[in-house]
């Protein structure tokens, strides 16, 4: 029945333009305002994630979107020398950088954006 749909992913920020500095000029996406005045993550390989506003918005209590990268350590120390602070848990362990180890898994480190959603990090080969 939605086969031939291409679906797309969205989440809402209580502030637009915080949300496009913090999606440019900090993790270097893609942002543009698409006709309804909405924001929209051009990623490669798949449809736009949008961002939009919401006045009574409450961060995602799970992540909203997780970026693979090769080399996790460097991204996340490339990341904090921009200014991004990464969550630290109990449960899953992180390290003191903020990166979880998992043995049944791939290495992950967690952080927010200035809306409060939970964004990660995640190691791939």
């Amino acid at each position: 029945m939605l086969e031939n749909s291409r679906p797309f992913s969205s989440f809402s920020v209580n502030n637009l333009e915080k949300a496009r500095a913090f999606y440019q000029n900090i993790l270097g996406l893609s942002v543009e305002e698409n006709a309804m005045g909405l924001l929209e993550l051009r990623v490669e390989g798949g449809q736009p994630i949008s961002i939009y506003p919401k006045d009574n918005h409450i961060p995602a209590t799970f992540t909203v979107l997780n970026f693979p990268v090769t080399d996790i350590e460097d991204m996340v120390e490339c990341l904090k020398s921009k200014g991004v602070t990464f969550e630290h848990y109990d449960r899953p362990q992180t390290d003191a950088i903020g990166i979880c180890c998992n043995e049944s898994g791939p290495s992950i480190a967690w952080f927010k954006d200035p809306a409060g959603n939970i964004l990660s990090v995640i190691e791939v080969e």
